[in-house]
């Protein structure tokens, strides 16, 4: 007996100068856990703690029926959205939101709420701040020993966020308008090409002095759209090669559409070449 106290009163001694900085570092109960899904253009994501059954019985006791409960264990789960989607039918603005959930022996209902910090010494939830409230029916699983996030069912347009924990699992359909945020993108690219062509016309006219490629990309600029910019970069580089008349008609045509533009920025440039390149052929 004495044997064994003598090394009890030992471990506590190391253990206790052991240095301030030195951490015990051990298996947490619920760890932390992250699952992402792409859907088409937009991400969601779920940050979470995954509490385990440990033979307990889970639904109307650990986790009582009618009663908010933080979906998870710890800290506020968290779902992110990079883009606007439905949840469960209903409009969610893109952005992050705790989930919290009321769960029934029939029915859930699945809340996405604004506020961030519900738990740990955080706000109380406050329905006020619910950004959408989703009826779900519960269906049966295969045994899962901890709460799991997963998404199925994955499209281009939309997925399925399920919960799946001891034998139960709930789901809800999350959509996002793939198609009008790839038009969007399409059309940023189309708008944003002839500034980009723009741009190369210049740096080529500028350092390789290869003035016929520069007017080929300021051509294809101008094919895009007219704008002052891309007008003022094709007269500028004819009257490099000497082409002073053409020049000046393109250089007129900047000095037009760049009145209608607050951002001019080449206006007393282009003033002065319209004066100096006045009778030149």
């Amino acid at each position: 007996m004495k044997k064994l106290l003598g090394c009890v009163v030992a471990v506590v001694v190391a253990l206790t100068s052991l240095p301030a900085s030195a951490q015990l570092e051990l298996p947490a109960a619920s760890p932390s856990a992250k699952v992402m899904q792409a859907v088409g253009l937009t991400e969601i994501s779920v940050d979470y703690s995954s509490p385990a059954v440990k033979g307990r019985k889970l639904w109307g006791e650990l986790v009582p029926f009618g009663q908010v409960w933080r979906t998870g264990a710890n800290m506020t789960t968290k779902i992110s959205f990079s883009r606007d989607v439905t949840f469960g039918g209903k409009p969610v603005p893109a952005g992050t939101y705790a989930i919290v959930s009321i769960p029934t022996e029939k029915e859930w209902t699945v809340v996405l709420n604004k506020e961030l910090g519900l738990y740990g010494g955080g706000k109380a939830y406050d329905q006020k701040d619910d950004v959408a409230r989703v009826s779900v029916t519960p269906t049966q699983a295969p045994n899962r020993e901890r709460m799991t996030f997963l998404f199925s069912n994955t499209t281009e347009d939309q997925t399925s966020l399920d919960l799946e924990w001891g034998t139960l699992r709930v789901s809800v359909p999350v959509k996002t308008d793939t198609s009008k945020y790839a038009q969007a993108n399409i059309q940023d690219a189309v708008n944003g090409a002839w500034r980009s062509l723009a741009n190369a016309a210049r740096y080529v006219a500028d350092t390789s002095k290869d003035y016929t490629t520069a007017l080929g990309y300021a051509d294809d600029s101008l094919a895009i759209q007219s704008h002052w910019f891309n007008n003022w970069i094709k007269a500028d580089i004819l009257a490099r090669t000497g082409k002073y008349a053409e020049a000046r008609k393109f250089a007129q045509t900047a000095w037009d559409l760049g009145q209608k533009d607050q951002n001019f920025f080449y206006k007393d440039l282009v003033a002065k070449a319209l004066q100096d390149w006045k009778g030149k052929k």
